[in-house]
Parts: C-alpha cells; sequence; structure tokens
C-alpha cells in the first residue's frame, strides 16, 4: 500500500471514530439521559485523543476538513492532497453515521442523528460565528502542538482531544459545538437533516484558516 492510500485509510478510520463515539454518546444521551453534555465533550474528546495518537504519524490526524484546509492554506499539504482527505473524512463520518442509524433504528428522532443544530435563540449568524471560534481554538492548539516543531508532540493528542472538550462544553448546547464539516455532514446526510448546514462548512474553515494563518505567520520559527 502507497503512502497515499495509508494517508487515505487513516483519515476514514479516524474520522470514523469520531463520529461513531461522538454521535453515538449523543444518541446514549439521547436514549438514557445519563451522560449530558460533559459525557457527550469527553466522549468526542476521547476519540480525538485515540485517533491523533494512533495515526498522527501516520496522516498528520487531521480528522477534520477544516484542519485540512488550514494545512492546504499554510503550503503544507498539496490542493489535491486535500482534496483527498476530505473525501475520506466525509467517507468515514458517513459510514460511522450509517452504522449508528441501524444500531439506534427506532430511537429519538428529534437528535436527527447527533446532527449539530442552532439554537433558536442566537440564530445562524451568531451560530457561524460561535462555530469560527471554536474551530480557531482548535486549530490554533493543532499547530501549536503538532506543527510547530519547538512543541513536544508526545502530548499532541491530549491538548487538542482537550480543546475538542472544552469547546463542546462552551458551544454544546448553542450550535452543537462541530468544530467540523465531517462532523456535520455525515449524520445530516443519512439523517436527511440539513437545516443550517452552511454554518458547519463556513464557520469551521473561517475560523480554522484564520488559526492557521496566524500561527504560520506569527508564531512559527522562520522556515528557510
Amino acid at each position: 500500500m502507497n503512502q497515499g492510500a495509508r494517508n487515505f485509510l487513516a483519515e476514514t478510520i479516524g474520522t470514523f471514530g469520531l463520529i461513531f463515539f461522538g454521535v453515538g454518546a449523543i444518541m446514549q444521551q439521547q436514549t438514557t439521559q445519563s451522560l449530558g453534555t460533559t459525557g457527550i465533550a469527553v466522549a468526542h474528546g476521547l476519540a480525538i485523543l485515540i485517533g491523533v495518537y494512533a495515526f498522527g504519524h501516520i496522516s498528520g490526524g487531521h480528522f477534520n476538513p477544516a484542519v485540512s484546509f488550514g494545512m492546504w492554506i499554510t503550503r503544507r499539504i498539496d490542493l489535491r492532497k486535500m482534496l483527498a482527505y476530505w473525501v475520506a473524512q466525509l467517507l468515514g463520518a458517513t459510514l460511522a453515521a450509517l452504522i449508528l442509524s441501524h444500531v439506534y433504528q427506532g430511537g429519538p428522532v428529534d437528535a436527527h442523528l447527533g446532527t449539530p443544530a442552532i439554537d433558536p435563540t442566537i440564530g445562524p449568524r451568531l451560530g457561524f460565528l460561535i462555530e469560527a471560534i471554536l474551530t480557531f481554538f482548535l486549530v490554533i492548539t493543532v499547530f501549536g502542538v503538532a506543527v510547530d516543531s519547538r512543541a513536544s508532540t508526545s502530548f499532541a493528542g491530549l491538548a487538542i482531544g482537550f480543546a475538542i472538550i472544552v469547546d463542546i462544553l462552551m458551544g454544546g448546547t448553542l450550535t452543537g459545538a462541530a468544530m467540523n464539516p465531517a462532523r456535520a455532514f455525515g449524520p445530516a446526510l443519512i439523517s436527511h437533516y440539513w437545516q443550517d448546514q452552511w454554518v458547519y462548512w463556513a464557520g469551521p474553515l473561517v475560523g480554522g484558516g484564520a488559526a492557521a494563518i496566524l500561527y504560520d505567520r506569527f508564531f512559527l520559527a522562520r522556515r528557510a
């Protein structure tokens, strides 16, 4: 298997795990009322932590089109690689959502299979801003612990996982705190629920892109 295929498979599996465990926790909460926002946040964070440690040395452990976009906009990967990563991430998210739809067949339909949704009290514009800010801090953490060669990569998975947790604790009840177009796309595709889907693409891509450019231009040591 060549490196491109390894990268594709790693990104597919890693994103599958994020959606399977993260959305699975949401469905558990909807079914049993046993986890709460904290449990859902921890499930997402641990899923990312596992993925980064398992596949970070293979594909970079993006599992998120916004992270891949940040790597492309700072010229760490080319356009073809970014698009291949996007396909892998959307595929992994969709497969996980498809399996969960069978596991929870006949379960709570108001959750729309964990598809993130905007709290009607804030509306899509504020939802976009929140998603952008949350993703900004996620991607700047990725650059700080996994891209910057001055940082110890031993704690990369832990730091990125914690960033996911704190983001969901803040924004989970407001926007679902997706921070990840694939996280929104997979469940939306399977549940046929596309409400405000643009927010979960535009917000993360804008926030992630801004974080990547900021860290690359102002915090990284100059590259030769």
